[in-house]
Order: C-alpha cells, then sequence, then structure tokens
C-alpha cells in the first residue's frame, strides 16, 4: 500500500514538473497554472460516445490526464487521435501511453497537422487549447473547422478559465451550451460545449 501510494505521488509530482517545465518555455501554449484536475477530465470525456465507432479528436493533451479519461471512458488507443503543440509534452505523451495517436502539431493549422486523419470523421472533439491566447477570429475559425470534422448534433467541449464561452456567439452558425463549472480544479474550469447550427 505505502508502495503504491508513494508511486502515485511520484508519478503526480512528475507530472507538474513537466506541466510547468512546458508553461515556462511556451505561456501561449499553457492555458492553466496546474495540470487540469482528474474530475474535470473526466467531465470533458464524459460527452463521448464509445458505440458510435468513430475515432475522437482531442486537442491540447498536456500531460495527458483528459487523454487517460478518454480512455478510461472505453475509447481504444488507436481511437484517439490527439494533437500536441509542445515539442516536450509530446514526447512524454508518446511513452506514457502507447497507441493513442499523438501529433505533435498545431490545432489551428488541422489541415497539415492530421496528416493521414485530416478527411477522419470524429465523434467529438475534446479541447484543452489555451482559446484566451489567441484572437477571436482564430477562436471561431477553429471552432468551425472543428464542427466540420464531427457529425451533426455531436459536441466539441473546451474547457476555459474565464467566466464566459471563449468563442462569442454566432447563433446561424453553431450553438453554444455551458457544461459545467468545476470548483474542483485550479483554478475552477468552466466547460463548454459548442454544436453546429
Amino acid at each position: 500500500m505505502a508502495i503504491r501510494l508513494k508511486e502515485r505521488f511520484e508519478k503526480k509530482f512528475d507530472e507538474e514538473i513537466r506541466f510547468f517545465k512546458g508553461m515556462m518555455q511556451g505561456p501561449k501554449t499553457v492555458g492553466a497554472i496546474v495540470p487540469t484536475s482528474s474530475v474535470t477530465a473526466r467531465r470533458m470525456a464524459s460527452v463521448i460516445e464509445p458505440k458510435s465507432g468513430l475515432p475522437v479528436l482531442e486537442l491540447g493533451p498536456g500531460t495527458g490526464v483528459i487523454t487517460k479519461q478518454i480512455l478510461a471512458r472505453g475509447v481504444p488507443a488507436e481511437k484517439i487521435v490527439s494533437v500536441e503543440y509542445s515539442e516536450d509534452f509530446y514526447r512524454r505523451l508518446v511513452e506514457d501511453y502507447a497507441g493513442v495517436n499523438f501529433i505533435h502539431g498545431d490545432a489551428f493549422d488541422l489541415k497539415t497537422s492530421l496528416g493521414a486523419f485530416a478527411d477522419q470523421t470524429f465523434d467529438c472533439v475534446i479541447s484543452a487549447v489555451p482559446m484566451l491566447s489567441f484572437p477571436m477570429e482564430a477562436r471561431i475559425q477553429l471552432l468551425e473547422d472543428l464542427l466540420s470534422r464531427i457529425p451533426e448534433g455531436r459536441p466539441v467541449v473546451q474547457i476555459t478559465y474565464g467566466p464566459v464561452s471563449p468563442i462569442i456567439a454566432k447563433p446561424d452558425r453553431y450553438h453554444i451550451q455551458h457544461f459545467d463549472f468545476v470548483v474542483r480544479n485550479i483554478p475552477p474550469a468552466q466547460l463548454w460545449i459548442y454544436r453546429r447550427a
């Protein structure tokens, strides 16, 4: 019991060290001050429909906390396509989560980043991209690109730390739904769902 507890503590500590290192190297690419909590990650992954048979697109996996919950939701590793901008995070993710399709690339240029998966239809999108670090027009373009990659009615889930949706309303193009406010996250996290109009 004591050995397992020690191993869990060491793994958690290692995740946070990697996270802070990533934040110091590229503050615009990391949207929080600590990794996403497992409670938040589980809530984000709850929108996945594993029976759809479609892969899941994850953006900004960071230390892999959300990836872990996507796997726990019953999605096979080979059915996860995950785009990470930080090279350090990417390398570690490949080591930690065998079989997941990790891509070292830019979420704002998915046509290039997705490569062989560029024409793939996904069940949904789970995004931890730090939207508030980017201009509004780029956020809207990314969202519309993501919505074009999933079936009508399926969600794009986005985490943010601001009080309002990080993407402004365009009711004729997409619908916005406040999904959850997770207090058990540092800082408390807001989750938003976007669907095609």
